[in-house]
């Protein structure tokens, strides 16, 4: 397919603008949305005429089915829905208010549920994509964030549910679990987390140390950058992943396969490699 378009929400920072440049680097065009106008035109104007920005709340309605219009009316037609918005929600469920349910479910879940099916009849003509971006949090639950882990968990709900639904269509819907990503918003977490264990160099938070402490169980033993989840999702849209439907992928470096009860029978600086065949098998 050539110059497939892109809605991506969430797309002025993050993964969201890496997820632009990816796609505009392969040929492709975008529509960038998000609630603020700054980094969206920003990332616009390096992407030139590839790119529209179009400032809306992605679970607002009325605003995104102006955004499909104007991704049509620009581009001719919508290929692929990248469902990239979110934000917090934290506390556990004795501590977070109603209202804090209410917004952590409104940008987190309700954002993708509103885009979807916003761009679907549009998606169905071009027999499109959607890809979801969850979380690692869609998948187990951090501490003291129940909100957040509930709408993300829910996410994956909706890509499935998007997919079974769909797929008949030609439709096809994945989803994606980021773990601990470089982003602005992880960057700010990275510093209070320095704070909270006094990790500082000359008195400045130690960014670097806390990432290192927050993936000290992670298999790759660092976090993950933006382009590197915008390469998994411009592949799940991709006429690559043609089969893939319904899918979840974790992003992750490899968190979710630590067994944590066994963490600490782990052995540092033992070597890795498999044992020598030849060598003599212990007497059960």
């Amino acid at each position: 397919m050539s110059s497939p378009v892109a809605l991506i929400t969430g797309a002025g920072t993050g993964i969201g603008g890496a997820v632009a440049r990816a796609w505009v680097a392969r040929g492709g065009r975008v529509v960038l949305t998000g609630r603020r106008r700054e980094p969206l035109t920003d990332m616009a104007s390096r992407l030139g005429e590839a790119a529209l920005a179009w400032p809306a709340d992605a679970a607002a309605a009325p605003a995104v089915a102006r955004v499909v219009d104007a991704a049509v009316e620009r581009f001719g037609g919508l290929d692929t829905l990248i469902a990239n918005a979110g934000g917090e929600g934290s506390g556990s469920v004795l501590e977070a208010d109603d209202a804090g349910w209410q917004q952590a479910l409104q940008v987190n879940l309700m954002t993708a549920v509103v885009a979807a099916r916003a761009c679907l009849p549009a998606l169905i003509a071009r027999r499109g994509a959607i890809v979801v971006v969850s979380s690692l949090a869609g998948l187990a639950a951090p501490p003291q964030l129940a909100p957040y882990t509930v709408a993300k968990h829910a996410l994956v709900g909706l890509t499935r549910s998007l997919a079974r639904d769909f797929g008949s269509s030609g439709v096809r819907a994945n989803a994606v679990c980021p773990g601990w990503v470089r982003t602005p918003m992880a960057d700010a977490e990275m510093d209070a987390l320095a704070v909270r264990h006094g990790l500082d160099a000359g008195g400045v938070p130690d960014r670097e140390a806390a990432y290192a402490l927050a993936t000290r169980h992670v298999p790759l033993g660092r976090a993950i950058t933006a382009e590197e989840v915008a390469e998994v999702i411009c592949f799940l849209a991709s006429p690559a992943a043609a089969a893939i439907n319904g899918a979840v992928i974790p992003v992750d470096g490899g968190a979710t396969a630590v067994d944590l009860p066994t963490v600490d029978f782990a052995h540092e600086g033992r070597p890795s490699t498999p044992a020598d065949p030849s060598a003599p098998h212990p007497t059960p």
